[in-house]
């Protein structure tokens, strides 16, 4: 008997525009009055994980930052951690700037950008759907560089890449490789969102790459959520559709992949539409 559904966000459970619709709810709740434990795994910010798990009833853990954050949202605090370094971190950022390439860095609570594009420019369009207390927190940074070498106490969870172009992006994913340390997600396809520009609908579309710390993984944090509740893999259900949910859908006992996956994921796994 599976005791255990750990559910991605982007591109899973939530539809093109951010949102979860009402069938999704109510197949979770019906999923959790059968004392099965229902919890989100996705690489957003905590604060913006914890407000989505809320809305769908979702009250014991989750998991953040691709893995980086194991939260217990009944007692309000992280139990499992594995931060990017500010020194790691500045590295990255280091090439990012001298290569002058998009890039954003995810914080305990916000995402730190200096422009509203790409994966930001989704986000920002899916707050303007949403009560600001249940935003994705977005903050406009002029100098990132700066800020995070000023602000040594912040805990970073990963920086994202993104590029439209595929020579650029790739000649960066090689330099950053040269970093010891940190893992960089293999993304060899282009990401595909939809957004509302008034009455008309606008597909943006880019490569990216996210980079944490070494062996942070969405797989690692679920066997912590495991141990802690004494379950074995053959109990646990995983639904992703991107690269960074490749490892849980391959490791647990059913692994399900939403129809409109990348390639490299879709191969040997089970399609849910």
């Amino acid at each position: 008997m599976y005791k255990l559904v750990a559910i991605d966000l982007d591109g899973t459970m939530l539809n093109s525009y951010g949102i979860v619709t009402q069938n999704t709810k109510d197949v979770i709740k019906q999923t959790i009055q059968k004392g099965i434990d229902v919890i989100i795994a996705s690489g957003r910010p905590v604060d913006s994980v914890i407000t989505i798990a809320r809305e769908i009833g979702s009250e014991k853990y989750c998991i953040a930052g691709n893995g980086s954050i194991v939260y217990d949202i009944q007692k309000e605090e992280i139990i499992y951690d594995k931060f990017l370094p500010q020194q790691k971190a500045l590295e990255i950022i280091k090439i990012c700037e001298e290569n002058s390439i998009f890039y954003n860095v995810y914080t305990m609570q916000t995402i730190l950008t200096t422009d509203l594009k790409y994966n930001v420019l989704y986000y920002q369009k899916e707050n303007l759907k949403k009560q600001e207390s249940k935003q994705t927190r977005i903050s406009m940074i002029k100098n990132i560089e700066e800020y995070v070498k000023e602000n040594k106490e912040e805990k970073i969870l990963k920086i994202t890449i993104c590029d439209e172009n595929q020579l650029i992006f790739q000649s960066i994913i090689k330099k950053l490789r040269k970093i010891v340390g940190i893992e960089v997600l293999d993304v060899s396809h282009m990401a595909k969102k939809s957004i509302k520009q008034g009455t008309q609908e606008k597909t943006i579309e880019y490569y990216y790459t996210e980079i944490t710390l070494k062996n942070v993984d969405k797989w690692d944090a679920i066997q912590y959520l495991m141990q802690k509740l004494k379950l074995k893999k053959e109990e646990v259900i995983t639904i992703g559709d991107n690269i960074n949910d490749k490892k849980m859908i391959q490791e647990a006992g059913l692994g399900i992949v939403m129809k409109e996956s990348t390639p490299e994921v879709t191969r040997n796994s089970r399609l849910y539409n």
